[in-house]
């Protein structure tokens, strides 16, 4: 071992000050954490002059291809962890909705960066959470597990359609201009 990794003189390798345990938080824990993933997706910054706030979903968006996947995996997220809290399934089923609608209509250029401003969909999933937050249970949770993986297999596809359809449009386009 080399002097760095000792901690003040002793054999011990120095270790994180705080280690995060997901598995330890308390409903009340992920809710938190979940707002403010939804916060920032949705609400983190004012338009100026105006009282409307976007967040990082929309600006995301004029990525093309990687921006969108990356809001729609962070939809996702609170997708899994809403239905780790045991939320009921069809409310799972409406949140799913939300992430497949922001997904799908967000990946349309221009338009779709105007919806993700409207729509909003990671406040909308953490409002239904809130909503159900009193008929959380732990039955819920290992009961709707195969509803988990359906929908993480949905948006997985739908991830991978929306990825091969940017390529095959923008293939397109360069053939249009000569380009390619």
């Amino acid at each position: 071992m080399n002097d760095s990794s000792l901690q003040h003189g002793s054999e011990r390798p120095l270790e994180p000050a705080a280690i995060v345990d997901f598995d330890d938080d308390t409903p009340e824990e992920t809710l938190a954490r979940l707002r403010t993933v939804s916060h920032y997706l949705d609400n983190a910054f004012e338009i100026p002059g105006t009282n409307y706030r976007i967040g990082l979903d929309p600006i995301l968006g004029f990525i093309p291809g990687v921006g969108d996947t990356t809001a729609a995996a962070m939809s996702a997220y609170i997708l899994v962890e809403a239905a780790m809290m045991g939320v009921p399934r069809a409310t799972l089923a409406r949140m799913l909705g939300n992430v497949l609608l922001d997904t799908v209509v967000g990946s349309l250029p221009v338009i779709g960066d105007i919806f993700d401003v409207a729509w909003k969909a990671n406040a909308r999933n953490v409002t239904l959470l809130e909503e159900r937050y009193d008929d959380l249970s732990g039955d819920g949770a290992e009961a709707d597990r195969r509803f988990l993986l359906v929908a993480v297999g949905v948006i997985t596809i739908l991830l991978v359609a929306l990825g091969v359809g940017i390529t095959l449009a923008a293939l397109w386009a360069l053939g249009q201009f000569g380009l390619f």
